[in-house]
């Protein structure tokens, strides 16, 4: 794991590098390295900053030079040693044990058409010195990121965007139908990027610049497509050997020259890794976090260091105990610029801190059970969405008479708040709406009017690009099942766009390797393979998961209330961030820019306060902008300035 960045054809190319790559040093504060080379009428500059997890040695430094090719990498890949093989018998001889010189080889046999045989983590640039192209390329289900910007003929690209605001002083513009889109998801889709000139390379996907300009693009993987196989292995009665598979999985996510440690919430899919981790490293370590018990009581959070306790003393494993008492005020900004766009879920904090913990005590590498729900159906949306198809069969005004007594009950007083009521509030939101509608209000922040009375009324167009977007992607596929459509939206949109994308920013941040079992290629295989009705069982959901976990855990655990990794925010924002909200509501650059409304803004304090509605997350959400904002229009090229 690494951070990578570089040039081409780009103006004072090493210069820019040099501070590409030093905005990076989080990323790896093991090592450094750049690379140069005329191209064209230009020259390319490669750099890197290395995370030593597997050859520690010199051998497996970057960016790596070899037989013409050169290689920036960031990533894992987990079927080296089967690559490795193969290249061997081939005759290749290879210089260390690193994976970097294993791709570098890869792509030397087989150009792009490596690129499917690749099983792991990635995003990288090659570089050509016979031809002179530098092709980019990500990993299947974008769990590494790779940010680029073009101008003219010259090409830029780095780990992060923060690396790109950066290395252009503070000349990029906001892209405010980005930050439209991160206020209704809460996070800025995979899609889309907060700055106006600069992108994502797609997941799956590469791109190849030569040096007469030519640019070309590649897919050489697709989501949909491999959802669409899953539902014909269904149709024909194969059904994958899910204990098998995720077994493996986590096995070859073990691969490390340095020691490697797990999340364990104490939920399904963390004591499920860290029971197979620990069968193939005994006495593994893991890491959990608690909160202040004033915060969870107000929170009405479940117990889950119980259960984290109970898998830890039942396979041997090291478990470390971390409570979280934040000093929110300082961390707040500190995670926004992190985060390099505003994301608004406030897991990365928790994220930081155990990696941070982690890293303080030696360990570089971490497991994550994150992709398990978006694969199986384990969200509380999932179930609520099937629900909402038999609640449409009760009559009209039984309805909307649930629906009026539902609005009057209060979500919080002043001394706890009321989960069950804003489940109630929340599904009412939308059971009534038709399938993508419905989904898409189940997990998002607001619904099309709330949208559009928050934000300037120039963005009105934004906000209907916005949603028809959303629209697009969910209804681009042919499945039949309307749970494995849920899953297949949620792996395109929600894994990369928000989850992948914050574990990736705040574990770095903690210069620390977060992997994740569930999110490779065979078992994102299985899971389409699996039919919906396998997935929620009554009002189980990943039921075929739970079904592969009893091979090793107690039910009890398996069988469990499902947990949360979030944190107690109305109690953080009616405690700690509530003057900072009064601040940003009253006097804030979203609303003095003219951005956001004061007055709805104001009205979302007011019903947050009174008990009647939940408004943290947005409130929460708002603070993230606010920050992320006042930094990108500063002009200092920490971030980067706004658009007039």
């Amino acid at each position: 794991m690494c951070g990578i960045a570089g040039t081409y054809r780009w103006p004072d190319g090493k210069v820019v590098t040099d501070r590409l790559t030093e905005t990076l040093a989080h990323r790896g504060p093991d090592g450094t390295g750049r690379y140069g080379h005329p191209v064209g009428d230009g020259e390319v500059q490669l750099g890197h900053r290395r995370l030593a997890i597997i050859d520690l040695s010199g051998t497996g430094a970057q960016p790596m030079v070899s037989g013409g090719l050169v290689l920036t990498y960031n990533g894992e890949l987990y079927n080296a040693p089967e690559l490795r093989g193969e290249l061997a018998s081939a005759g290749v001889r290879f210089r260390g044990t690193s994976d970097t010189e294993v791709l570098l080889e890869a792509w030397r046999r087989w150009g792009t058409d490596c690129l499917p045989r690749l099983r792991g983590m990635f995003a990288f640039g090659i570089f050509d010195e016979r031809t002179g192209d530098l092709v980019l390329a990500r990993d299947q289900l974008g769990i590494k990121p790779l940010f680029l910007l073009r101008r003219g003929g010259g090409l830029m690209f780095a780990s992060e965007l923060k690396a790109l605001a950066a290395a252009t002083g503070g000349s990029l513009q906001v892209d405010h139908g980005a930050l439209v889109a991160s206020l209704l998801y809460y996070w800025v889709p995979d899609s889309r990027c907060a700055f106006r000139e600069a992108e994502k390379l797609p997941p799956g996907s590469w791109m190849r610049f030569r040096p007469d300009g030519r640019v070309e693009r590649g897919r050489y993987w697709h989501l949909k497509d491999v959802a669409a196989e899953g539902q014909e292995r269904a149709r024909s009665g194969e059904q994958p050997d899910l204990a098998a598979i995720v077994e493996e999985s986590t096995r070859r996510h073990l691969l490390s020259d340095v020691p490697v440690a797990t999340f364990l919430s104490g939920g399904l899919d963390s004591s499920y890794l860290t029971a197979l981790a620990a069968r193939d490293r005994p006495g593994i370590s893991a890491y959990t976090i608690g909160f202040r018990a004033e915060d969870a009581r107000f929170e009405a959070m479940p117990d889950d260091l119980r259960y984290a306790r109970q898998v830890a003393e039942r396979f041997g494993v090291d478990l470390h105990e971390i409570e979280i008492a934040p000093n929110v005020l300082d961390l707040l900004p500190q995670m926004t610029y992190s985060l390099d766009e505003p994301i608004g879920d406030p897991a990365a904090i928790n994220t930081f801190l155990i990696c941070e913990a982690a890293r303080e005590a030696g360990v570089k590498v971490m497991l994550s059970g994150m992709g398990a729900d978006e694969l199986f159906a384990g969200y509380r949306k999932h179930l609520a969405n099937l629900i909402a198809l038999r609640y449409q069969r009760v009559p009209r005004p039984l309805r909307r008479g649930l629906s009026r007594a539902v609005d009057r009950l209060p979500v919080a007083t002043a001394r706890r708040g009321y989960r069950s009521v804003r489940f109630a509030k929340r599904f009412l939101s939308f059971a009534d709406l038709p399938e993508e509608t419905a989904f898409r209000r189940s997990y998002t922040m607001y619904d099309q009017e709330e949208l559009l009375a928050l934000v300037n009324p120039d963005l009105a167009g934004a906000v209907d690009d916005v949603l028809t977007e959303h629209a697009d992607i969910y209804q681009d596929n042919d499945l039949d099942d309307f749970v494995n459509r849920m899953c297949l939206g949620d792996a395109r949109m929600f894994l990369p766009g928000l989850n992948l994308a914050y574990t990736d920013r705040s574990s770095m941040a903690a210069s620390t390797e977060v992997r994740v079992p569930y999110v490779d290629v065979e078992v994102v295989k299985a899971a389409f393979a699996v039919p919906g009705d396998r997935k929620i069982v009554g009002r189980q959901g990943k039921a075929v998961l739970k079904e592969a976990a009893t091979s090793i855990l107690p039910r009890e655990i398996v069988y469990r209330p499902k947990g949360l990794f979030s944190a107690p925010l109305r109690a953080w924002m009616s405690r700690d961030l509530a003057p900072l909200v009064r601040e940003v509501v009253n006097d804030g650059v979203l609303v003095n820019s003219g951005l956001l409304r004061r007055d709805a803004l104001a009205r979302m304090v007011a019903e947050d306060a009174a008990g009647q509605r939940d408004f943290s997350k947005h409130l929460w959400h708002v603070l993230t902008l606010e920050y992320w904002y006042r930094d990108a229009t500063s002009g200092s090229g920490r971030s980067a300035r706004s658009a007039a």
